[in-house]
């Protein structure tokens, strides 16, 4: 294995991958990595500054403009910034969920994040998640697991996260805004969501967030003794 080991999780929107590459990467000690949020903390700049999503040209001329940075806090975990604000919370609206998947589907901005990702395995020990992580980002990756569930499951767990959180939304319009987002995640030509060849397929379905996180640090475990032998 390299000297510092790489898992990759990738899966559709509400999967639970953030919460639960989060859990595993404390049970392991490796420093936990959300590609998502750089999305959306981009698509947020978008939203802000009135840039048209579709205009390519617009978004290119946007990203020199623009300041994202990622840190790792500790206590609270990783925190997300746009130009200097903190804007944890708010990248995880609906609308932003939009915003983030039009814009991670144009090349110049996958290219643009591309080696913030590929440093920080270099790095640390890390767990990241994402759409495209064991395919593009990491191919190399020491491990590499596609983590789904069903649409209704999914649309559930994120409208239970979002209303504990004090959000006004409906579960019709959570359902909904999923179905679109995996649609434009999978037909997107660049970087589409797909599992990488050599990735362990884990579908949570029915679990308990406790059962999914276990499930996953077994098999992340279970690679990890193999590859020591």
């Amino acid at each position: 294995m390299s000297k510092t080991i790489s898992i990759a999780i990738d899966g559709p929107s509400g999967a639970g991958k953030s919460t639960i590459a989060r859990a595993a990467a404390e049970h392991f000690g490796y420093i936990y990595v959300d590609t998502g949020a750089l999305y959306r903390t981009l698509g947020l700049g978008a939203v802000r500054n009135n840039i048209d999503i579709s205009d390519t040209d617009a978004v290119k001329a946007f990203l020199p403009t623009v300041h994202v940075e990622m840190k790792h806090d500790k206590n609270e975990g990783q925190r997300m910034y746009l130009n200097g604000d903190d804007v944890t919370g708010e990248i995880r609206y609906p609308e932003i969920s939009q915003a983030a998947s039009k814009i991670s589907a144009i090349p110049c901005v996958r290219e643009h994040l591309l080696q913030m990702q590929r440093d920080m395995a270099e790095k640390y020990d890390v767990i990241m998640d994402g759409r495209d992580i064991g395919t593009v980002v990491l191919p190399d990756a020491d491990i590499k697991i596609f983590l789904t569930a069903s649409l209704d499951d999914r649309a559930k767990r994120r409208f239970d996260e979002l209303v504990a959180k004090g959000m006004d939304v409906t579960y019709p319009g959570i359902y909904e805004d999923m179905k679109k987002r995996d649609e434009q995640d999978s037909s997107r030509a660049v970087a589409p969501l797909k599992p990488a060849e050599d990735a362990v397929l884990v579908d949570t379905s029915g679990n308990t967030l406790q059962e999914s996180i276990d499930l996953i640090c077994g098999v992340i475990n279970n690679a990890l003794e193999k590859a020591r032998g």
